[in-house]
Formats: C-alpha cells, structure tokens, sequence
C-alpha cells in the first residue's frame, strides 16, 4: 500500500509569519528568546540526528530501550486502531510500537503530524513500503496549533515521545495537554516521553557536548534568521551556553554574545552587550508524580509508567476519561 497524499494544514506562508511574529517578540523582549523550533532546517535537523548518536546524549538511548522493552505491552494494553505521532520526523523509534501492533494485529492507520513536508513524504513512503497493510495519512501541521485535526474514529493512541513537551513552559504545557485531551474521546490513549530529574552532571553534558555539536546545532537559530528574514547576525560572535536551573528543573540553553554589537532584523535594530544572553531552548524534567498530576489536571488517568533501567527517562501511558 502507498502512502496517501499529505493532509496539509500549515502553509510556508504560516511558517514564514510564525518565524517574524516569533523573531519580532523574543528580541524585543527585556530578556530576549527564541523558541527552539526554529533550530529545524535541514541543516538543524541534521545537526540534531549528530546529536542523538553523541556519548553524552542519554534521552534518545533511554527512550528507545524502555519503548523496546514496553511496546509489546502498549501494544496489548491500548488495542488501538489509529497509532498518531506528533512532531514525528522520521518515526524512528515509533517502529518499535508499529512492529509490536503488527505482530499482534489490529492496527490499521498510523497518522504522522510534522511541519516539515519534505520529511513526512519521505518518512510516510518509506513506513507503507514496510508496513504494507497499514494505512498511512500523513498531516502537516504544528501539533500546537492543529490537533483538531486529527482523524476521529476507532480507538487511538497519541504518541508524543522524545521529551519535546519539556519544552513547552509550564502554562504552555497545561494549554497543550488541555487540547489534547479536548482532541480525544474518553478511552483514547496518550504516550508520553519526559526526560526525568536527575544529577546535573548528567544532564548539562548532554546538552554541552565536548565535540561542539550542540553549539553548532544552537548557533544554527541564528543561519536561519538570516537566511528567512535577511538579518546580520554574525553566529560565530555568540559562544553557546548550557545552565541547570534548579528552581525550575529545567535547562536552559543560551547564546552569549562575545562581544556589544548591533543586529539589523525585520525593521528593528537589536542591541547586545557583552556578555549578554539569547536564551534558544527550555528543557523542562520531570518527576513520575509530576507528570501525573498535570496529566490529570488535563483530564487524564495515568494507567502505566516505565522507565529505562537507568531511571534516566520516563514513559507515560494515560488514557483519556
């Protein structure tokens, strides 16, 4: 079976203008930011897939092992008709759940939500070559912004792993799972990835690699405001910064500028002095209570949670009520 034509919801048009409204606002800030997505051009992505294959970079491995280990049981617990990805990529390691769902049948429509529609028209064929009685929809869409989108009907499982939803800030993160329940019927299923709370010396090396990888994937923020929006930041004057902010038990990552210097972007003039800090990316951890509790206040009932052998990740599976 091939794969169906690409359901397109987000429009270059929509990126473009999300770019400008983001770019426009987090320099304009008093404490100036930008949201990671925009690290994702081809270069990005790239830089990130180095990433995951790093010593230092844990949640990729940890990830992977406890789904090895857990998705027959996913599997066998959610009897889902419909699997749905979110933020999908190349669903590398959703091929764990779709192996087990196919050895024990049921599964007829895996649906991938990404913004990016050359990887999901590759990702989407090469998954219905191998997958051959499985029906693929691929949709293009910021998950967001789109998830009443999604197909209705048959029992789903929403899968959002790699701990992507540690980047949402707290407020952000309750809107999110808000709408995804509000997406979902009662029995629906979600499986969740968080990366967990643990010693600091784990977690800043994987974001501050000793090969430069993270620098270069951070610095690649800036190639993109230049190349998308014609602005003139000189990405070597920034060096890359990784900080655990234990208040928040989050990470944050940062660009400092090396050096005062002006940068003309979208009409403005942006000013940096030295020293000063672009922060580029929140990546919030999680205790199992946590991600619980604000699992329930958005309407739904943990069922079971996994972790690797380390305790380095964490896997959730809630179910809608």
């Amino acid at each position: 079976m091939t794969a169906e034509p690409l359901e397109i919801y987000l429009e270059e048009g929509d990126l473009e203008r999300g770019l400008r409204d983001d770019v426009r606002a987090g320099l304009s800030a008093e404490r100036k930011w930008l949201p990671p997505k925009w690290f994702y051009d081809a270069r990005g992505s790239e830089l990130f897939e180095e990433i995951t294959r790093l010593p230092e970079y844990y949640p990729t491995r940890a990830e992977r092992a406890v789904l090895a280990a857990h998705a027959p049981d996913i599997a066998a617990l959610t009897g889902a008709k419909t699997l749905i990805e979110l933020g999908s990529g190349s669903s590398e390691k959703t091929r764990l759940l779709l192996d087990a769902f196919t050895r024990r049948g049921g599964l007829g429509t895996f649906v991938p939500l990404d913004v990016s529609v050359s990887a999901l028209r590759g990702s989407t064929a090469q998954i219905a070559a191998d997958y051959p009685r499985l029906r693929v929809r691929g949709i293009v869409g910021d998950f967001t912004r789109q998830l009443d989108r999604l197909p209705t009907g048959g029992r789903r499982l929403v899968v959002f792993l790699g701990g992507t939803i540690g980047n949402l800030l707290p407020t952000e993160r309750a809107e999110f799972l808000t709408a995804m329940r509000a997406a979902l019927e009662v029995g629906d299923w979600l499986l969740l990835g968080t990366d967990l709370v643990k010693d600091p010396s784990v977690i800043v090396p994987a974001y501050d690699d000793a090969a430069g990888v993270t620098a270069e994937f951070n610095r690649n923020v800036l190639h993109v405001i230049n190349r998308e929006l014609g602005a003139d930041f000189d990405p070597a004057a920034f060096e890359h910064v990784a900080v655990w902010d234990s208040d928040h038990e989050w990470i944050e990552m940062r660009l400092r500028a090396t050096r005062p210097m002006s940068v003309r972007v979208l009409g403005l003039t942006v000013d940096f002095a030295a020293g000063e800090e672009l922060r580029t990316e929140v990546s919030a951890k999680f205790h199992r209570e946590g991600i619980a509790a604000e699992l329930a206040t958005a309407g739904f009932a943990t069922a079971e949670f996994w972790t690797d052998p380390d305790a380095l990740f964490g896997v959730t599976l809630a179910r809608a009520r």
